[in-house]
């Protein structure tokens, strides 16, 4: 299927950008948001500390009723583990939570190259299982709680669920993994090859990414980066999988929601033609809200269960 004609714009608007290797991070970590739309309005949102050792993890909270038994998402946010924070995924935030009727905590994780693997992972591990252990504070029900992401925060997104069935009393109700990675770049897939550069994010983006993000050439093949190689994923969470067709990470994101599948786990794939990574919930891009607004609707319905 062609691009949509709303990616297309998109697209054209960044032709000729320099590669982010070209840009020092402190100037893309700074560089003005576009604009986000709609700003859904909440009954509260604040940002916390979560109490953690080298040090406090910020958060955002938004709950979008008074009530005090929502249910929560813990989320963390995309960019390669190197981009993106609390701000960048605002938007997002507020309408997840506004149209699925749940808390949503945004996890300000550790960025490399500051924080190399494993801090993120380390971090975003904490930060739910701070969560529930203040779920009073938050005005949350921590029997039902889940974690999503997208791209790095996919990854991270999976990769706690693991680590909640493994290292925790944590039962969770869900996993929204959002274009995840779950594989290292090498050897590629077909989409990754087929995707090289031209859709947002390239190859050589991913592989400086990586460069930033892992100390060494053993990370590459530990369970707490690329999830794939987990040794049993049974007993997982529900997973809700979002792919796009023009995105590197798209066979990765299949894969391992075939694998969830064999091994057990319900999952629900949805895979959307025309669109490039980081669509979900672009502004301007109709399909990216529609992408955003029927996940939060499952979970909404997840959590009713």
């Amino acid at each position: 299927m062609p691009l949509d004609p709303q990616i297309e714009i998109v697209l054209e608007a960044l032709r000729g950008r320099p590669g982010l290797r070209d840009v020092p991070l402190e100037i893309l970590r700074n560089m003005p948001l576009p604009p986000m739309g709609e700003i859904s309005e909440m009954a509260e949102v604040r940002d916390v500390l979560i109490p953690a050792a080298p040090a406090p993890i910020q958060a955002r909270l938004y709950r979008p009723e008074a009530r005090r038994d929502l249910p929560l998402l813990v989320y963390y946010h995309g960019g390669g583990f190197a981009l993106g924070s609390i701000e960048s995924h605002d938007a997002i935030c507020r309408r997840l939570a506004f149209i699925g009727g749940f808390a949503v905590l945004s996890v300000g994780y550790r960025l490399a190259p500051e924080h190399k693997f494993p801090a993120a992972p380390d971090d975003a591990l904490r930060a739910l299982l701070w969560a529930t252990e203040a779920a009073n504070e938050l005005g949350i029900d921590p029997s039902r709680i889940a974690v999503g992401g997208d791209s790095a925060g996919g990854n991270l997104a999976a990769v706690t669920a693991v680590r909640a069935r493994d290292e925790s009393d944590v039962s969770l109700a869900a996993q929204l993994l959002i274009y995840p990675a779950v594989s290292h770049h090498t050897p590629p897939t077909a989409s990754i090859i087929e995707n090289a550069e031209g859709y947002f994010l390239g190859r050589d983006d991913m592989e400086y990414f990586m460069s930033l993000y892992l100390p060494d050439e053993a990370a590459t093949r530990h369970p707490h980066y690329a999830v794939m190689k987990t040794p049993d994923l049974g007993g997982l969470p529900p997973a809700y999988v979002i792919t796009a067709q023009y995105d590197p990470l798209r066979d990765e994101g299949k894969a391992y929601a075939a694998r969830l599948r064999e091994e057990g786990v319900a999952v629900e794939t949805v895979h959307y033609d025309g669109m490039i990574h980081g669509f979900y919930g672009m502004a301007g891009v109709d399909v990216g809200r529609e992408a955003l607004d029927l996940s939060a609707e499952w979970l909404r319905g997840i959590f009713a269960a």
